[in-house]
């Protein structure tokens, strides 16, 4: 396995982002072509267009619903954690100053270098993207969702 970093810590999805979504793409295009070709059935094309749509919709939100909300509060609690066991204090104190994405972000970050990309990132309110770009020694987390 190729070793993480920024340029290659996007996941997919096989499954969903190959072959669900695809089939999904297809089929809408095959109903708006029935709309048009098959005019005497139209409503009907368009009412099963719209119900489709509609399912695709709810089936990507409640995917990702789900399992995102989850991995943030895992997010947390993991940097809530490393920040203790290096700095002998809570993060809670600091971590209503971080928006969740910088949250995110510092997890890729070493404990060599997490606190003090924590402290940076409070002093120079880094974007997420420029605190992934900081880190030099990258946590890999190949678990996400």
């Amino acid at each position: 396995m190729e070793k993480q970093n920024f340029r290659n810590h996007v996941r997919y999805y096989p499954p969903h982002h190959f072959i669900f979504y695809p089939i999904i793409t297809a089929l809408f295009f095959i109903r708006i072509r029935g709309i048009i070709e098959h005019k005497s059935d139209r409503w009907e094309w368009i009412a099963i267009t719209i119900l489709a749509f509609m399912i695709s919709w709810l089936s990507f939100m409640t995917r990702q619903h789900y399992a995102l909300t989850c991995q943030n509060r895992i997010v947390r609690l993991e940097l809530r954690l490393r920040y203790y066991q290096l700095t002998n204090q809570r993060l809670e104190i600091i971590e209503n100053r971080l928006s969740f994405k910088q949250l995110a972000a510092l997890r890729f970050a070493s404990d060599e270098e997490l606190v003090g990309l924590i402290k940076r990132t409070l002093e120079e309110n880094l974007s997420p993207a420029d605190i992934k770009k900081s880190i030099n020694n990258w946590v890999a987390d190949t678990m996400r969702v």
